[in-house]
């Protein structure tokens, strides 16, 4: 594998040589480059389909975080105290602290960060071809999977 040695061009362009997140992957022909823009077009696809997943899974955890919020206020109302009162109803203000959603939720925030940075640099070579690619990619991956990121909220 033969490392890149070319400048970085301070202008929107089509000639391909740009390096791209790392020193050795350098599309230099026409295959390499229409596999890359492929490749990104994807990438760009699976981003939108993490933020639909997570639009989806917020809604499931809000759920199950009142299902599990019920039980637990079911098993402590009536239960008299130490001092023979009952205890008072708490306004909850933020939902419960569950591991298995929470995690989940850092996951996918870890992988859609990672590949807005990726993209970000991806832009930052100002190669039109890999620009494009990235919207487009966007673009299909919102009408996608658009409606259930939007629809969130509404998918009780």
């Amino acid at each position: 594998m033969t490392m890149a040695s070319g400048t970085m061009k301070p202008y929107l362009h089509f000639t391909p040589g740009d390096i791209l997140w790392f020193d050795g992957w350098v599309p230099a022909s026409t295959g390499a480059m229409v596999g890359t823009c492929i490749g990104l077009f994807l990438l760009a696809i699976i981003e939108r389909w993490i933020g639909a997943c997570r639009a989806v899974m917020e809604v499931h955890w809000a759920a199950r975080a009142e299902i599990a919020y019920s039980e637990k206020k079911s098993e402590s109302v009536g239960l008299p105290q130490a001092n023979g009162r009952t205890p008072l109803l708490r306004v909850r203000k933020a939902p419960p602290f569950i591991a298995a959603h929470d995690v989940a939720r850092g996951v996918m925030q870890i992988a859609q960060s990672a590949l807005g940075y990726a993209f970000m640099l991806t832009v930052m070579t100002f190669q039109l071809g890999f620009i494009m690619s990235l919207l487009v990619g966007l673009g299909v991956g919102e009408m996608l999977f658009g409606r259930f990121t939007s629809a969130g909220a509404h998918l009780s």
